[in-house]
């Protein structure tokens, strides 16, 4: 193994953990270890410069480059040297930790760029498509919920002063602001107040027919218009607040990824329980699962699931 930093530890983790594979190490090469040092019993046999010479006189089946990322600019001549030798070459990249167990790869004219992480939707024809299907499918939800939404308009129109259309600036797609749009549910209120507050249990600013709208998720149908608009998908990670925004993305690694798609009026986190008052890094967690799984068929799967499963919620107040 040559180079003595975290994925050298870890990729010697996995051979003992797994012994059916065969491996014998016979030790590890590196220029700042002292020789002698072990590592579950792995000892450093000498420094990266002694390489050539170790591959000379040994008969190895497997070289695994190992080096720390801040020693990256040795990385070409001790490729070169393993390659000159003939012996199998592995690279095993300290960066594992942010970097995905299946990267998915370009080929740009013989210039390979691995993506970080894998989202279907960055494809052009994807994204027509998904367009394509929303366009359509908000069309539909119109006709099909037209009635009831006349008649949740009357209701909170008679029954509440104030607008029956409520507006909240989320962010969407590559961090642009955009109004997003709900029944109005709750008493009218001033900007700052509802800025920064979540709805809490038995919240007195919520109307009569806020609890029930609410509970059904009849207030999110105004969010049609928003698909229409192009502002929002039928399926995607749900939009966040800007206050909440910046909150989360210092608090919760990886939360900024779900803003590579468009987000959507229902998502695989929300017909797998996490909407409302549910933790936001389970959230996240099933978010980045729908980006880097997108298929048209997983959206036909979360539309037909969420008349079961995504209406009715638990935890809306």
């Amino acid at each position: 193994m040559v180079g003595y930093g975290h994925a050298c530890e870890a990729y010697i983790d996995r051979i003992f953990a797994n012994p059916q594979w065969g491996y014998y190490i016979h030790g590890i090469l590196d220029d700042k270890m002292e020789v002698g040092t072990m590592y579950k019993k792995v000892p450093v046999i000498g420094s990266i410069t002694h390489l050539e010479a170790f591959l000379t006189k040994m008969t190895l089946d497997e070289i695994a480059i190992t080096i720390s990322v801040n020693e990256y600019d040795k990385l070409e001549r001790i490729v070169a040297v393993c390659e000159k030798s003939g012996v199998h070459t592995k690279f095993v990249p300290d960066y594992y930790s942010f970097i995905p167990t299946e990267p998915y790869t370009e080929d740009l004219f013989g210039l390979p760029v691995i993506n970080i992480r894998n989202v279907p939707l960055s494809n052009t024809y994807n994204r027509i498509v998904k367009r394509a299907v929303d366009i359509f499918g908000a069309l539909v939800a119109l006709l099909l919920f037209g009635i009831p939404m006349l008649l949740v308009t009357l209701i909170i129109k008679i029954t509440s002063p104030g607008p029956i259309i409520f507006s909240q600036v989320r962010i969407g797609r590559h961090n642009k602001e955009f109004k997003m749009y709900k029944f109005r549910s709750m008493e009218v209120q001033s900007d700052k107040e509802e800025k920064k507050a979540w709805t809490t249990k038995h919240d007195p600013r919520v109307t009569g027919i806020g609890k029930f709208i609410r509970k059904t998720s009849i207030d999110e149908l105004p969010q049609l218009f928003n698909v229409l608009k192009g502002e929002m998908s039928l399926v995607g990670p749900r939009p966040e607040r800007p206050f909440f925004v910046d909150r989360f993305k210092e608090e919760i690694p990886r939360y900024m990824i779900k803003h590579q798609v468009a987000p959507g009026l229902t998502g695989w986190a929300q017909i797998n329980g996490y909407r409302g008052d549910t933790s936001i890094r389970k959230r996240i967690d099933h978010d980045l699962y729908y980006i880097e799984h997108w298929t048209l068929a997983l959206d036909f799967k979360i539309i037909f699931l969420t008349f079961f499963k995504g209406f009715i919620n638990r935890n809306a107040y």
